[in-house]
């Protein structure tokens, strides 16, 4: 079993982990580029699993988990740069969701 670790202990292995290097982080613009070079490849992961285009045999096989790792990474580096606690980003996001859209959905039966 993978112990469970908090975001903000994510955040600071990442930061730890750039802070090693002169370059430290990459400009927003740049951090941006990569994120979405990032989904595109996750994109293209989902495409081959449970999309009509598969992968060409000369194309390097990865998968859906390897691809959003990569893009959470650039995430966080992206978070990191611009100081943002994604803890609490996502908190304030969930808040939004059970508060202003928990009618906007069909529940379950007996929920």
């Amino acid at each position: 079993m993978t112990e469970q670790v908090t975001m903000q202990a994510l955040q600071q292995r990442v930061d730890d982990y750039i802070g090693q290097f002169k370059e430290g982080y990459f400009p927003p613009f740049e951090l941006l580029a990569r994120l979405t070079e990032e989904l595109g490849e996750l994109s293209r992961e989902v495409q081959d699993v449970y999309g009509q285009k598969k992968k060409k045999s000369t194309e390097e096989v990865n998968s859906i988990e390897e691809e959003l790792g990569d893009f959470f990474f650039v995430l966080v580096c992206f978070a990191n740069a611009q100081g943002i606690k994604l803890d609490e980003a996502l908190l304030r996001v969930i808040h939004k969701f059970e508060t202003r859209d928990k009618d906007r959905w069909t529940r379950k039966d007996g929920e």
